[in-house]
């Protein structure tokens, strides 16, 4: 089940639920409304799954960005949000999509115990400017059932992510897959 704007409040009142820096008007009906951070990476050239990508990384300056279409980018979560008790579902919201950004397509869950500043893959379908601290989509709360497992204690690739990422498959495919 997904958590309502109040459930989520009280979960932070509790200690169940970490969103840092947290502000209750960023909270809606089922989400709370997560900001862009001010470091992205810029992947502009060939990507390969077995080796470390090259990205650039760069503050996002006061007057903003411009995104190319065709060109990668790793963005990061302004929050650092967690939780041991509930499972996280990051998402772009309506107002980003309708200015053609796409953000965080492939890996929305927050498995419990993860907590972190979230990595962002971002493409633009035309040219668009951004900027750091702007909103950029909702972050859900869900309700795990079973056994929990905090994903911190499992010996996960990105565990210890505090920032922009990059893949980490080449730790699978060293040389590339034969």
């Amino acid at each position: 089940m997904i958590l309502t704007g109040p459930a989520i409040s009280a979960a932070i009142q509790a200690g169940e639920i970490t969103i840092d820096p947290y502000d209750p008007a960023r909270l809606s009906p089922n989400a709370y409304d997560w900001r862009l951070g001010d470091t992205i990476r810029i992947c502009d050239g060939d990507l390969d799954a077995a080796v470390p990508s090259e990205c650039a990384e760069q503050t996002i300056p006061a007057a903003g960005l411009v995104l190319k279409p065709g060109v990668l980018y790793l963005g990061v979560t302004l929050e650092r949000t967690g939780s041991e008790t509930y499972a996280q579902i990051l998402n772009g919201d309506r107002s980003i999509g309708a200015l053609g950004i796409w953000v965080h397509v492939s890996a929305p869950l927050g498995h419990q115990g993860h907590a972190i500043r979230w990595t962002l893959e971002i493409r633009a379908a035309r040219p668009v400017r951004l900027y750091a601290g702007m909103t950029f989509g909702k972050l859900v709360f869900l309700t795990a059932f079973g056994t929990p497992a905090s994903y911190q204690q499992q010996n996960a690739k990105y565990a210890a992510t505090d920032g922009i990422d990059i893949s980490r498959l080449y730790e699978e495919n060293p040389g590339g897959v034969r």
